[in-house]
């Protein structure tokens, strides 16, 4: 074969393997309780349930903690070591989220993903590893997939960060053959077992159903293979039945991390890594429609070339990396030890360091969605006029005042490592993501609903003592006269027990009424003392003020008239 042949043939990616963490928000099972513990609700179903805790090597037995596991420990600063592995194993029995805050279910049944091209052909991809990350009280899980398959070309790759791991068709094909067809999806997707048994199957093509669900619900369905991989948990809008539910809180698009080894990584073209890190349509031969300063943006902003410099062609500068926010591409050679190698290369690294600083950027970036959407929840099922109504908006408000100050101080950190590499990427992760940004809106959103709310008691508070301090004062004068005169102030003849206790009703009832009146008039009384105290309104001005107490009503229905036509004017 002739140089030139060589060249025009396409890169073909000896090795593949994609990680997807899809962020789900979890539907609150108990009401009132701030800590939900989904996780130990998943543990507890026996009937039916393919999830299984997994055990961690820092949690197994010493002879299954090795030197990769060491460094990947070593590579996170203290303060993200607490948050990834725990406290110790001394804090197991302290109340709280234990060994970590973490906990993490697997299931084995599923072998491999069987996907329908776009070509007619079908690609078999093996499954690493499917897995559930929970997070000690804050309402998200992610479910993490894992696949991965050898000598594929770029064209089938790009196809695959483009179609595969999409939560809900976006639209339909329409006129031609394939009427009906779900557009820039996989035709299909089959989880299959050991055996080649499809457990469960895509059906992107349904799409009535799609329609008929945003139509009941609001909110999209999705995939039927998405939902036989997370059952036993069941989405929040359906008619399944489970306690443990879920609702979408990003994209349809689902996150992921890619890892590529090529023969050359040199022979992929500028529009190559365009195409791989925006996860955009396969090449069909036309160049992409982006100008240069879009190009040039795209390679400042997402391009990480520490180590890639493809004018030396040198082994040791082979490797890119693309990070987009919602996409992650790991570029390098193929049968390169430090690149390739499973358990002392990048390889090792990128299904651990890096998918754990993936995690972490994401978690930021879920929980910070998850809390807004407590905030729209709460204010959208907020009734003014009704009192239990704003109780329970005022109560959801505080919980997530103190859900979001547990996150500060728990969770929410800008740096994980001191590592170049990890401490680059997961700036350039959290930048693109946006979780700055996100957090900054959410913060000012919270502290203006807690001005607000501390508003709202201070009124109420004060209203409170202002109608107290005229009853008091009014009351002050009875007071005063029955204690110098006497409680006998009538000396009658004495009376029977009937004639005591008759006696007692005929003074209480009056001075019962005489105090709620007070109250009814208690702000007009109010403005009618501070009128008599005030020494520069004349007397005809005081006396309009007390008049005025009885007129309260009236004025009060116009005045509010006038505002509700002010706020009603343009």
């Amino acid at each position: 074969m002739s140089p030139h042949a060589s060249q025009l043939e396409a890169p073909i990616a000896r090795h593949f393997r994609q990680i997807l963490m899809w962020p789900l928000r979890l539907m609150p099972m108990r009401a009132g309780d701030q800590v939900q513990r989904h996780s130990e609700a998943l543990a507890a179903i026996g009937e039916n349930n393919p999830w299984r805790e997994q055990r961690d090597e820092f949690t197994g037995s010493p002879t299954d903690f090795h030197e990769r596991h060491y460094r990947e420990f070593v590579t996170f600063l203290p303060h993200v070591q607490r948050f990834l592995y725990g406290q110790g194993r001394s804090s197991a029995t302290q109340r709280g989220y234990g060994e970590s805050p973490i906990r993490i279910f697997r299931r084995n049944d599923i072998d491999r993903v069987r996907l329908g091209c776009e070509d007619g052909s079908t690609l078999d991809l093996k499954v690493q590893h499917i897995d559930l990350y929970f997070f000690y009280d804050v309402d998200v899980v992610f479910l993490v997939l894992e696949v991965f398959a050898d000598n594929l070309p770029l064209s089938r790759v790009q196809e695959l960060l483009f179609r595969f791991g999409r939560a809900f068709p976006a639209k339909w094909t329409s006129g031609g053959s394939e009427d009906g067809r779900a557009a820039q999806c996989m035709r299909s997707v089959q989880w299959l077992d050991r055996e080649g048994r499809v457990l469960a199957e895509s059906d992107y093509g349904d799409r009535e159903r799609y329609l008929r669900h945003v139509w009941e619900h609001r909110a999209s369905a999705i995939g039927r293979h998405w939902e036989f991989l997370l059952s036993p948990m069941v989405l929040h809008h359906s008619e399944a039945k489970g306690d443990i539910r879920y609702r979408q809180l990003e994209y349809h698009r689902q996150p992921k991390m890619t890892f590529l080894a090529f023969d050359d990584p040199f022979a992929l073209t500028r529009e190559d890594f365009v195409r791989l890190g925006q996860a955009t349509q396969p090449d069909d031969g036309r160049p992409l429609p982006y100008s240069e300063s879009v190009m040039a943006e795209f390679e400042r902003s997402s391009c990480y070339d520490r180590f890639w410099v493809p004018e030396r062609r040198n082994d040791n500068a082979s490797t890119r990396v693309i990070c987009t926010g919602p996409s992650m591409v790991m570029v390098g050679r193929h049968g390169l030890a430090g690149y390739s190698d499973e358990q002392n290369g990048l390889l090792a690294e990128f299904r651990h360091q890096y998918f754990l600083i993936g995690l972490i950027a994401h978690f930021h970036r879920a929980s910070l969605l998850m809390l807004m959407d407590r905030l729209v929840v709460a204010v959208s099922l907020l009734d003014a006029d009704d009192v239990d109504s704003r109780r329970r908006f005022k109560r959801g408000i505080r919980q997530t005042m103190e859900i979001f100050l547990r996150f500060n101080h728990r969770y929410w950190f800008g740096e994980v490592s001191k590592q170049s590499m990890a401490k680059d990427l997961f700036e350039m992760w959290s930048r693109n993501l946006g979780n700055e940004a996100l957090y900054n809106e959410l913060r000012a959103e919270i502290l203006d609903m807690d001005n607000y709310l501390e508003a709202d008691d201070s009124r109420r508070q004060n209203e409170t003592l202002l109608r107290l301090t005229v009853v008091t004062i009014f009351g002050l004068v009875g007071t005063i006269v029955t204690g110098f005169l006497g409680m006998n102030i009538f000396d009658g003849p004495p009376a029977t027990l009937i004639g005591k206790i008759g006696a007692v009703v005929v003074v209480a009832i009056p001075t019962l009424l005489l105090t709620f009146y007070t109250l009814k008039k208690s702000s007009a009384l109010s403005e009618f003392m501070d009128a008599v105290s005030d020494d520069t309104l004349t007397r005809r001005q005081k006396f309009r003020s007390f008049v005025r107490i009885w007129r309260t009503p009236r004025n009060a229905r116009r005045h509010d008239d006038r505002t509700r036509s002010g706020m009603n004017a343009p």
